[in-house]
């Protein structure tokens, strides 16, 4: 975890706590982490939960790898040190979601166990609900899809430090969901991520 530098800082209590925002948008806020390799289909089952979810009155809103890269996290590159930042980073930005009472939808390859658990720890310190969703495909089907065309080009050495070629993906070990997505139609690993949000009382649709 990232060393505190600033000195003579303090926490800020408000009036409002996050149980009047949940009450206030009428469902409770959560940290939903989808985790898996590169072309798992992390991105389009978030993106397709997104628009369920916005139909159904819900307030979230989706965080997504390439976009935080392009933005907050534009400094970092793909070294375990720069992901275990992105991952720290983004851990702290979705914990503020949660706090204004959203659901944040978070999408990041995420290879590093401990990384993933810190951001657990994070939510788990805090009274949050952490849900870790593992989209579960071959290596195989996911250099069969390639959308971005990221395996050729780690094939052909132009990318260093790649998830699944030359860098490691630590499964989860224990995630509240475990997708399979080059097996389950996209309608079924949604459905299942959205019995888990009733079960949890974080949603009541």
């Amino acid at each position: 975890m990232a060393e505190q530098k600033a000195t003579n800082v303090h926490w800020h209590e408000g009036d409002i706590t996050r149980e009047h925002r949940e009450k206030l948008l009428g469902h409770k806020g959560a940290t939903i982490w989808f985790t898996g390799l590169s072309g798992s289909g992390k991105s389009t089952v978030a993106v397709e939960l997104e628009g369920i979810l916005h139909e159904q009155g819900v307030i979230c809103y989706r965080l997504d790898g390439d976009n935080v890269r392009m933005g907050i996290n534009k400094n970092l590159g793909f070294s375990a040190e720069d992901r275990a930042e992105n991952i720290r980073r983004i851990g702290e930005v979705a914990k503020l979601f949660v706090d204004s009472g959203q659901i944040a939808l978070s999408s990041f390859v995420s290879p590093y166990r401990e990384d993933r658990d810190q951001v657990r720890a994070l939510h788990d310190e805090a009274g949050m609900d952490f849900i870790e969703v593992f989209v579960d495909c071959s290596l195989e089907a996911a250099e069969e899809r390639d959308p971005k065309g990221l395996y050729k080009k780690a094939r052909a050495g132009e990318i260093k430090n790649f998830t699944g070629i030359d860098d490691p993906y630590e499964e989860p070990l224990k995630p509240e969901i475990h997708l399979h997505s080059d097996k389950q139609t996209l309608e079924e690993e949604v459905n299942e991520i959205l019995a888990v949000l009733r079960d949890r009382g974080i949603i009541n649709k």
